[in-house]
């Protein structure tokens, strides 16, 4: 009988559970960060899929790893895992992985504004983390340089008919749709047919064509969608909407996301609603909610991208060891040998 033990830390951003793995897994092969998600990616992914999967998770939540970074000025770098597969950034999940890499001691809590670095898939974050009497009260992360790729195209739809939908990039391509053009008001209680409007509506993209990065290339068939509702100005320079975010297949997100607020910004730059230094408070079905910062733009390859960061709070929710046993039934379907450090 094999079995091995997983040292995690569950913690939550916005309501988005991430599982922050810190120990029990080998060294993964890979010069980087990058390097090393490919190898997972491409050698090792029931790692993913047996903590995805009941009953050591759901599809709802995420995994952050924890490994060593190539970078000398980070404190660590994670991969991250999720339902659709390795994304290469994620503001919940940066979130989440900065508060504990304070709440493990990787990283020193001091009191006050602290920064520091973390190495993602994408490369180097800057963090900002205010500790105030030894408790992370926020974490504001740099999003990705963020871009509209397609403005207001219309796909036809089964049972919905034509809808329009913008595409943005902002770690991952985001279709990004009106809500109340599609009926919904965003309430908790709307959720399932989200998740199912969403699923119609990708699946109707993804029919017209994988996206490309302008510089990364082909990335792939398009994971996410972002709900988008009326913008409410909060204060001077300060709005608010109401958002939800669905990953591919079938996943309506607890938060509204960090890439999904970052794609907003970027729409709403293009539209010329936002300026420099002002934020949109993007609030979910759960009533959580994240506030992002448009911080300018510039042009490159003929791509206007912003410059953005996130802020919200992470909470940690337990600590455990977490046991996997190859006899067990609902284990022993995965292959889960093929990941560094299952004994052998």
């Amino acid at each position: 009988m094999k079995k091995h033990q997983l040292k995690v830390l569950d913690t939550h951003a916005g309501g988005d559970v991430s599982r922050i793995v810190y120990g029990g897994v080998g060294d993964i092969p890979g010069d980087t960060v990058r390097a090393k998600m490919e190898y997972l990616q491409q050698h090792a992914d029931s790692l993913r899929r047996l903590l995805l999967t009941e009953p050591y998770g759901i599809p709802e939540m995420s995994v952050d790893l924890l490994v060593p970074t190539s970078h000398p000025e980070a404190a660590a770098g994670y991969i991250i895992m999720e339902v659709m597969g390795y994304p290469i950034y994620s503001g919940s999940n940066t979130l989440c992985t900065a508060t504990a890499v304070l709440e493990l001691g990787i990283v020193e809590k001091k009191e006050g504004v602290q920064s520091f670095k973390l190495e993602s898939p994408a490369g180097l974050v800057d963090i900002q983390a205010e500790i105030k009497n030894g408790v992370v009260e926020s974490v504001s992360c740099a999003g990705l340089p963020t871009y509209i790729e397609q403005y207001r195209q219309e796909v036809n739809v089964p049972s919905l008919g034509n809808v329009t939908y913008s595409i943005a990039y902002s770690g991952g391509f985001y279709a990004l749709v009106d809500a109340e053009e599609l009926g919904f008001s965003l309430q908790l209680s709307e959720e399932s047919q989200l998740a199912e409007c969403a699923y119609k509506i990708i699946e109707a993209i993804r029919s017209k064509g994988d996206l490309k990065h302008y510089t990364l290339g082909d990335v792939g068939p398009i994971p996410f969608l972002h709900f988008m509702g009326p913008v409410e100005q909060k204060a001077q320079g300060a709005y608010r909407s109401r958002s939800a975010t669905y990953v591919h297949p079938g996943v309506i997100c607890r938060s509204t996301t960090g890439t999904g607020t970052s794609a907003r910004l970027a729409l709403m730059q293009l539209e010329g609603s936002i300026q420099p230094g002002e934020t949109l408070e993007t609030c979910s079905l759960r009533e959580t909610c994240f506030v992002g910062s448009f911080l300018g733009h510039r042009v490159e390859h003929g791509k206007t991208v912003i410059d953005n960061k996130i802020r919200g709070k992470s909470f940690v929710l337990s600590q455990m060891d977490l046991c996997v046993n190859e006899s067990d039934p609902m284990v022993s379907y995965l292959p889960a040998k093929d990941w560094p450090g299952w004994p052998v």
